[in-house]
């Protein structure tokens, strides 16, 4: 597991988890997870307007937790796009909550996705450490999945 988005993980894979606030026990976490376009082949950049757009989002959630308790972490997508039935996002989000599992053991995660990232917090929402998703204008076509939300906290704000 690396902490820079440049780095190679052991597997040889650039890693999609990037901790800004890692306490060294800590007892939750937040993902956070940026948008993107609905289809695209182009690699993601920390300097691209849906990636830059989150970073007051992680200062203010940093700033307003328990620095001791709760880890704080965004998602870098390998790619900017949905891309249909592919989800790469939705991929990226699920290997960025085992990552994050390598990492601290199981915890109690919320997911924070706007826009694209809130369509792959709600599809996420079934993964086992998933406890709650709050979706910032999410991008929810009509006829997506929901059973998967059952038994989460889930907040939409649009």
């Amino acid at each position: 597991m690396t902490r820079d988005s440049g780095q190679q993980t052991g597997t040889g894979a650039r890693a999609l988890l990037l901790p800004r606030s890692l306490p060294s026990r800590p007892r939750a976490a937040v993902l956070v997870l940026h948008g993107g376009q609905a289809s695209s082949e182009r690699p993601t950049s920390p300097w691209q307007p849906a990636a830059l757009r989150m970073r007051p989002l992680v200062r203010a959630v940093t700033a307003a937790l328990p620095h001791e308790d709760v880890l704080v972490a965004q998602v870098r997508y390998r790619l900017r796009g949905w891309n249909a039935e592919r989800a790469d996002p939705l991929r990226d989000t699920r290997r960025a909550l085992d990552e994050l599992r390598e990492l601290t053991g199981p915890l109690p995660t919320v997911l924070l996705g706007h826009s694209m990232g809130g369509r792959a917090a709600l599809r996420a929402a079934g993964h086992p450490q998933v406890c709650a998703v709050l979706a910032l204008a999410p991008w929810w076509p009509a006829g997506e999945p929901v059973a998967q939300t059952a038994g989460r906290r889930v907040i939409a704000l649009h």
